[in-house]
């Protein structure tokens, strides 16, 4: 995690309103990665200045007010502080005004009134701060820097010193984009007035188009304050506002100081209606969010590599066992796993990796107790032996193809023993980590060389996170590993038609872990389309996905014209801060001095157009004649030793804002037409379909015949619609019932049924594949993969192939021999008694065995029939007939049902001869015999 440190000084001589802005700090260079180690300090604030923090300072002032604004709209957050303040004192002082925003944030603007005189900020090339500071320097003139000992937070801070009786009035403005951790968002404002303050107020503003789930505003400023959030919201919006008055404020009913003192947190997640994620398109920018849920995890293979050197003595040990004891509960007989621990020498639990059984797993946690800390630091030798662990474990077959292979490495020190050359150990681990591999670091403390740490991770698809020794270093640690734990996704990429979109961000992961986001944005090239689509490959557990969602190109621009506290220009910086954090992750490893320069004129000119303080670039504050001027900057961070730059994982805390970003290619502009869907098998016109309540419709194909009757079952039965055990595959429907108007009706009156539920079960393959009118299920085992009808996904897995079609239909094909075509009826939801159901189509060319039976099936091996006796009947419209089918003489009557594959609302005519109570008859038996008790049961033989 890079921290970055802000400082604004602003010295002012009032007698004659002559202001010298200046700023000190370390200047990057372009050095080696060893030349830099242990040049810098590692400079902590301590604990009395963290506690002595105050985000208004000076004697004798009156703070006449402090608000913050947030404005969130689709995950990209815009935040302004502002504070007016009076210096009541008789005497010339300084005033200072601190703010602590998040890590990943950057500062985008800083306006300032002194007396009448306005400062202005803009974003400039950082060669502009160096001058400055050079001038300041040359005059004596020097400001110091402030860090802050927070986890999530750093420190920005300004002072002016200003006459008795000045009016200041300071406003600065952050953006950063919200990163989803373990199943939502959370919106982080660190409050710490360090005064009482007549009007103070807090308001967070949420918009997001595609509805919120849930928002909420958990109690972290203490039961002081429990309650005093006030949250209003609504199916897309929400607001919350924190004010408390005066007396609200006090710590004490007489108490002159006040109880704020922490972070104001919001919390919130956001509706996903399908698995394909979310398309915004705003501004000529677009972003793709990706979550999908309701997949079954990825088997995984972990080596746990443990730092056991002297330095980790105590605290440190103490609760990183405390971790490591939860962290192996967590394994399943799935998992594979073992644990080095080195100090100057490397000790492996188990020299091959073991399941995670209820035994291995009590075993390893007892050697993790008896762990005693002594001695110096071989990283690199460690991180080999289990590099050399998982090659073995795939070279032997232990490891599933589909599986995750991770490491991750727990240390607070640097090495000191065998290759002690940071960028030797860097290439031995690369050299040595497949493609298939992946490299997590836990950096322990603030002496650990935590931007060594991040790259090495970076570089092996991994990423790294820094653990504060406090009190909850333990459950820092198991949050980490809780965001890791359960990989969903591995090989994802998301892809737009070709010359529809430009300027890219990264859009290749390597995987995707439960509860977090990947996110993708560019820029939209003119098009005479009115719709942008993309298109999301992936693979799962033993699944192979194709996704796909769209957006219209106006819809959610006027969507927020009509929105009073939104975001507006949200995509174009959302773009352009995953864009520059991205470009700072890619020159952080640059291999030579050229590329970086290049990237590094990139990352300018992108931050300078979207005013973005960042490493390389400075906020210069001007009055409005430019006569006065102050200057902010980012420097490089003391305590990351070895490294400049930096990124991680953005759910970490890091600097990447795309969740998980396992593989950090050079820059990737990729917009070749995404892959097509699979080819439906083309249904033939005449088909045998079931329809409405339900309604079947049988075609003979010889006889050139359809045959339809009806089936007169309950609610909750579930009928046998095709039964092959030769072919392995069984198709069922379960029946739902119509809604009852009343009490005295449902004695009277017949409930009407349909399908609610289609099942197709492959047994040689233990596949099942529900459909619903709620979602489509495919089932393997333990594992279930979940998915909804609100976007098109073509699924393969094994012998089973999947195609959904948004809102409309599923086509279910087993091993290229047997198709079945699920059509969604939807209703008007307030209708008295209509219920969402189910079509069914099946063509007469599935290639059954002959041992094929069901309600349908048994027509695999098609009747003999002969119509004859043609008359009226008492229909006039119906003509009547007499049909020999089976040896039996049925009446039947000539009449028609649906065909809802061309027209899904008024469907086209299918005539057919009607034959009486529940196919009698034709059917061989009754329709009872059809009957079976679950979704994937055959039917039993003989009928």
């Amino acid at each position: 995690m890079r921290r970055l440190a802000l400082l604004l000084g602003l010295l002012a001589l009032h007698q004659t309103h002559c202001f010298e802005f200046v700023v000190e700090g370390e200047w990057e260079t372009e050095t080696s990665l060893d030349e830099q180690h242990g040049r810098f300090k590692r400079a902590i604030l301590t604990s009395e200045e963290q506690e002595d923090f105050e985000a208004i300072r000076g004697d004798d002032i009156t703070v006449k007010s402090y608000k913050v604004e947030s404005r969130i709209t689709s995950r990209f957050c815009h935040t302004t502080v502002k504070s007016s303040v009076v210096n009541s004192g008789p005497n010339a002082q300084s005033i200072g005004f601190n703010v602590q925003i998040p890590k990943q944030a950057f500062i985008t603007n800083f306006t300032m009134n002194v007396n009448g005189i306005t400062f202005v900020g803009s974003v400039k090339e950082k060669t502009v701060a160096r001058n400055l500071y050079a001038q300041a320097r040359a005059r004596g003139k020097a400001a110091g820097l402030v860090r802050a000992n927070s986890q999530d937070m750093e420190t920005f801070k300004t002072e002016v010193h200003v006459p008795p009786g000045s009016k200041i009035e300071f406003e600065l403005h952050y953006q950063e984009m919200m990163q989803r951790k373990l199943g939502f968002y959370e919106h982080s404002l660190y409050l710490q007035p360090g005064r009482l303050v007549p009007q103070f107020q807090v308001d967070v503003y949420i918009y997001e188009p595609n509805g919120i789930a849930s928002v909420e505003t958990p109690n972290t400023l203490g039961e002081h304050f429990s309650g005093m959030a006030k949250l209003t919201s609504s199916k897309d919006k929400a607001h919350v506002v924190f004010k408390p008055s005066l007396q609200q404020q006090r710590k004490c009913e007489n108490c002159t100081t006040s109880a704020i003192d922490g972070i104001f947190t919001v919390r919130y997640d956001v509706l996903r209606d399908s698995n394909a994620g979310e398309l915004h398109v705003s501004d000529g920018h677009f972003v793709h969010f990706f979550a999908p849920a309701n997949l079954s995890p990825l088997p995984k293979n972990i080596v746990f590599v443990i730092d056991v050197s002297g330095s980790m003595w105590g605290v440190k040990m103490k609760q990183t066992v405390e971790a490591m004891q939860t962290i192996l509960d967590d394994l399943t007989m799935d998992d594979y796993f073992s644990i080095v621990d080195f100090n100057h020498n490397v000790r492996c639990w188990s020299e091959e990796l073991v399941p995670g059984s209820t035994i291995q797993v009590a075993e390893a946690k007892k050697y993790i107790q008896n762990i005693k800390p002594n001695g110096g630091t071989n990283i690199n030798e460690a991180l080999m032996r289990a590099v050399q662990m998982l090659v073995k474990a795939s070279n032997q077959g232990m490891i599933d193809p589909r599986s995750v292979s991770m490491i991750m490495l727990v240390s607070d020190g640097d090495p000191t023993v065998g290759e002690i050359k940071l960028s030797a150990i860097q290439k031995n681990v690369k050299k040595v980590m497949r493609e298939e591999f992946s490299l997590f670091s836990l950096g322990i403390g603030f002496d650990v060389d935590y931007d060594f740490l991040e790259r090495i991770a970076m570089e092996n698809r991994g990423v790294a996170q820094r653990i504060y020794t406090s009190h909850d270093a333990s459950d820092q640690i198991r949050r980490f590993y809780s965001q890791v734990s359960s990989p969903l996704l591995r090989k994802i990429t998301v892809q737009f038609p070709e010359d529809s979109v430009s300027d890219v961000t990264q859009n290749h992961f390597d995987k995707y872990f439960s509860g977090s986001e990947l996110v993708v944005a560019g820029k939209v090239l003119p098009s005479e389309s009115t719709t942008l689509n993309s298109f999301t490959t992936a693979s799962a557990d033993r699944l192979d996905l194709s996704l796909q969602t769209e957006a219209d190109y106006l819809e959610l621009d006027a969507a927020l014209a009509q929105q009073q506290h939104a975001f507006t220009g949200f995509a174009r910086q959302m773009w352009a801060y995953i864009t520059v954090n991205q470009l700072l992750s890619e020159r952080s490893m640059a291999p030579t001095a050229g590329q970086k320069r290049k990237i590094t004129q990139r990352i300018l000119t992108l931050a300078v157009e979207h005013q973005f303080v960042t490493p390389l670039t400075a906020l210069l504050v001007e009055s409005e004649e430019a006569k006065e001027r102050l200057l902010a900057d980012s420097p490089n961070d003391p305590k990351q030793g070895c490294c400049a730059g930096g990124s991680g994982m953005a759910a970490l805390g890091g600097r990447t804002p795309v969740q998980m970003v396992h593989s950090i290619p050079p820059w990737v502009q990729m917009t070749t037409p995404a892959p097509p869907s699979h080819a439906e098998r083309p249904l033939p016109d005449h088909i045998t379909i079931v329809e409405n309540d339900p309604h079947f419709i049988v075609h003979l194909p010889k006889s050139n015949m359809d045959i339809c009757f009806n089936i007169d079952s309950e609610p909750g039965h579930i009928l046998n619609l095709v039964s092959d055990p030769g072919a392995g595959v069984v198709v069922n429907g379960q029946l739902v019932g119509s809604k009852r108007v009343g009490v005295e009706e449902k004695e009277k009156e017949k409930v009407n049924t349909y399908f609610g539920t289609v099942s197709v079960f492959y047994q040689p393959d233990g596949i099942s594949v529900s459909v619903s009118t709620d979602r489509i299920d495919l089932t393997h085992g333990r594992n279930n993969h979940s998915f909804t009808w609100g976007a098109t996904a073509d699924i393969t897995q094994d012998r089973v192939k999947v195609s959904i079609v948004k809102d409309s239909k599923v086509m279910v094909t087993v091993d290229d021999k047997i198709t079945v075509m699920v059509l969604l009826h939807r209703v008007w939801k307030k209708h008295p008694t209509h219920v969402d159901f189910l079509g069914l189509y099946i063509p007469n060319n599935n290639q059954y065995s002959s041992q094929a039976h069901g309600l349908i099936g048994q027509f695999g091996q098609e009747p003999e029939v002969r119509v004859f006796n043609l008359h009226e009947g008492a229909d006039p419209l119906k003509k009547e007939a007499t049909m020999e089918v089976k040896g039996n003489k049925l009446v039947v009557t000539r009449g028609w049902q649906k065909d809802y594959r061309r027209d899904q609302k008024r469907g086209s005519d299918v005539f057919c001869w009607f034959i009486h109570n529940s196919g009698k008859g034709f059917i061989d038996g009754h329709y009872t015999n059809y009957i079976v008790p679950r979704l994937d049961s055959f039917l039993p033989l003989p009928l």
